[in-house]
């Protein structure tokens, strides 16, 4: 893909652990030539991919999609600083949405895509 038409993704939660889907995700999209902002206040780097702290610290005006990995009470909390990055698709993948999060992304105008981000991309957790 040439990078003028290569998509970013910022993946909230991304995981150090290759088990966790936070990190299977990564290694998805990847895979599929997207530019990948790993997400996670405890790791500098995610699979040689440079991870920032937190939403504010992450260098870009926007981005086209946010997978979100992260328990519904996080996920919240960063709904607010989502709206800066203007996405065209968060992905709330299983675990990460609940019933007060999908209203306040609703009221927010997110547009929000309950299902897993990996499938989402003509993949399957099972391959990473």
């Amino acid at each position: 893909m040439e990078n003028a038409e290569q998509r970013t993704v910022m993946v909230i939660g991304a995981s150090r652990s290759r088990e966790k889907f936070g990190n299977k995700a990564l290694r998805a999209y990847v895979s599929q030539g997207y530019r990948v902002i790993p997400v996670n206040p405890l790791a500098e780097e995610i699979e040689g991919l440079k991870a920032y702290p937190s939403l504010a610290e992450v260098p870009l005006d926007s981005v086209d999609l946010i997978s979100v990995y992260v328990p519904p009470e996080s996920g919240l909390e960063l709904l607010e600083e989502m709206i800066r990055f203007r996405p065209e698709e968060v992905w709330l993948n299983p675990g990460s949405e609940s019933r007060e999060l999908l209203k306040k992304a609703e009221e927010l105008g997110l547009p929000v895509i309950q299902a897993c981000s990996i499938l989402g991309i003509g993949r399957t957790p099972g391959e990473f």
